[in-house]
């Protein structure tokens, strides 16, 4: 389904799994993709390897560094946690007054269990926002699992919880989830919920490892 009024969605950390099968979704579905990183030869690889993946498809994904991946016109961070706040601040003359997605999850595995880890502020998107404080910043993809979300021919069955402090930057990004076949986009209230939600996702990945599944979470009562 295409956009009607295509939005430029830049992605740092788009090179990783979870970052690079949400940009050929998103692509999928009419957003021109800027998939950054800090390196353009990695960057390169990576589209390469996404559009020789779908060579049916005119997949609108365009490898740039991160710096012009600032410049689109919502940003999502799927770097890894402990460089999520970092990027963003690196980038926040770019991000001023921009819808800013944090993705990332404060996880480490201990043994054979994951845990949550507490970032400061007490989530990574709060972190985040703390970097840049005149973005708009909101949580949400977390429990995305990235296979599913780069197979391109089949549903994400799965609810997307999203959180923030302004209404509209959480309205957009809703308006992005909808977008992605077989996800229900969930306004799960302010940024403080990110610690939650965040937390949440270690739950998940061992629910994956116990039952050899990839798991993806799905809220009854709700009519939405």
């Amino acid at each position: 389904m295409p956009c009607s009024n295509p939005m430029r969605i830049g992605i740092f950390g788009a090179t990783g799994p979870a970052g690079s099968a949400l940009a050929v979704r998103l692509a999928s579905v009419g957003y021109e993709v800027l998939v950054g990183s800090r390196s353009q030869h990695r960057a390169d690889q990576v589209v390469a390897g996404l559009t020789g993946q779908w060579p049916d498809r005119r997949l609108p994904i365009v490898p740039v560094v991160n710096e012009e991946a600032a410049e689109a016109d919502l940003v999502v961070i799927s770097t890894p946690w402990d460089s999520a706040a970092t990027t963003a601040h690196a980038h926040s003359r770019s991000l001023d007054g921009k819808v800013v997605v944090s993705m990332a999850n404060a996880l480490v595995r201990v043994g054979s269990e994951f845990q949550p880890l507490i970032p400061p502020r007490g989530s990574v998107a709060a972190h985040v926002q703390a970097a840049v404080p005149s973005a708009r910043v909101v949580a949400a993809f977390h429990h995305l699992p990235a296979k599913e979300l780069g197979q391109l021919d089949r549903p994400v069955e799965s609810d997307v919880l999203v959180c923030g402090d302004d209404r509209a930057a959480v309205q957009t990004t809703m308006d992005v989830a909808a977008r992605i076949p077989g996800c229900r986009p969930l306004d799960a209230g302010e940024l403080s919920n990110a610690t939650a939600i965040e937390a949440f996702t270690a739950v998940l990945l061992q629910l994956n490892v116990r039952y050899k599944t990839r798991v993806a979470p799905k809220l009854t009562g709700i009519r939405a």
